[in-house]
């Protein structure tokens, strides 16, 4: 136990380092783009003194340094755009303020997060059990029919842009035998029957090109994993096919099979954005695609970090999961 908690506490540390180098970096880099985020809020006609007075408002005019600084702070304490009776406060965890939609960062991810997560926990459980059950399925199999089916099938489904199996799906399943809806979002609250209706299809395409990838790694380390001698051990002294399979098997191929998953779950909490996009969907990814269109530099900062955020939390569980899947992760 000792092991694991300075694992985690290294880990800990790591991560709030690489999370501050990367805001410093995102920061810098959206808001050294041309636009200029003051002469859009501005308003027209935009007079010098009108887009003095809004970079003011914004805090536009202070150093890059000053405004990083000013940024980080509104996460951990809030913040207060202008003075007097117009200021606008954003309240802690801060990303920064929307201006054209009048609306703290942090309130817009909040109101599109649930959307997304119910796109990316739905689809992840779905791809987690049929890639790992294939896989395994196929080296079990090895070389014979099933084994060819589910290779084949990992092959298509790698080499298939996901927009296209998406809007085929909607075409095929959505008009021609309409038997699912092709777009919207309902609540959960609101109902759960029709909330996981809605989600059913972005779920499956979802599912179909994600656990291409993970039936090929099971496949392969599954075949490395019952080649070696712990397993011909278990073999010898008499378990059964089933109990090596899963026991001995199946523990190895986890390690692996954590890390992906977790990194590709965390990618797609930070926004589905082919996904929301052709199923209509107000998600993360969507808020991200109208940031850049609307070139709103606050959105577009505050989603990116935030996506960030979560794909090294990701990292961080896996970690965290190597440790108890492997003890001899922690002693590194």
């Amino acid at each position: 136990m000792p092991d694991l908690v300075w694992f985690l506490i290294r880990r800990l540390f790591a991560t709030v380092l690489v999370l501050l180098a990367l805001s410093l970096a995102v920061y810098l880099i959206f808001y050294a783009l041309p636009a200029d985020p003051a002469r859009l809020g501005c308003g027209k006609p935009c007079t010098p003194d009108r887009l003095e007075q809004a970079r003011h408002f914004m805090q536009l005019d202070q150093s890059t340094i000053q405004q990083y600084l000013a940024f980080l702070r509104g996460i951990v304490v809030g913040r207060t755009y202008g003075e007097g009776g117009a200021a606008v406060h954003c309240d802690a965890p801060c990303f920064g303020y929307s201006f054209p939609l009048a609306r703290p960062v942090t309130t817009l991810i909040l109101d599109r997060l649930p959307i997304t997560a119910s796109i990316a926990l739905g689809a992840a459980v779905i791809w987690l059990i049929v890639g790992v059950s294939l896989g395994v399925g196929a080296a079990l199999k090895r070389g014979k029919l099933f084994d060819k089916l589910a290779v084949g099938l990992a092959l298509i489904g790698v080499a298939s842009p996901s927009f296209l199996v998406g809007l085929l799906a909607i075409l095929v399943f959505g008009f021609w035998l309409n038997m699912v809806p092709v777009n919207g979002y309902v609540p959960f609250t609101e109902s759960p029957v029709d909330w996981a209706w809605h989600l059913i299809m972005p779920w499956l395409v979802l599912a179909a090109l994600s656990s291409a990838s993970y039936i090929r790694l099971t496949r392969a380390q599954m075949l490395e994993e019952m080649n070696l001698d712990h397993v011909t051990t278990a073999r010898a002294k008499g378990a059964g096919e089933r109990r090596v399979v899963l026991v001995h098997g199946l523990r190895g191929v986890l390690v692996p099979i954590v890390t992906i998953f977790g990194l590709d779950l965390g990618s797609l909490l930070g926004g589905a954005i082919l996904t929301e996009k052709v199923f209509s969907m107000q998600g993360l990814g969507e808020l991200l695609i109208s940031g850049v269109s609307q070139v709103d530099v606050a959105v577009v900062v505050g989603v990116t970090l935030f996506s960030a955020f979560l794909v090294i939390i990701a990292n961080l569980v896996v970690d965290l999961l190597h440790g108890v899947l492997d003890p001899r992760v922690t002693h590194g």
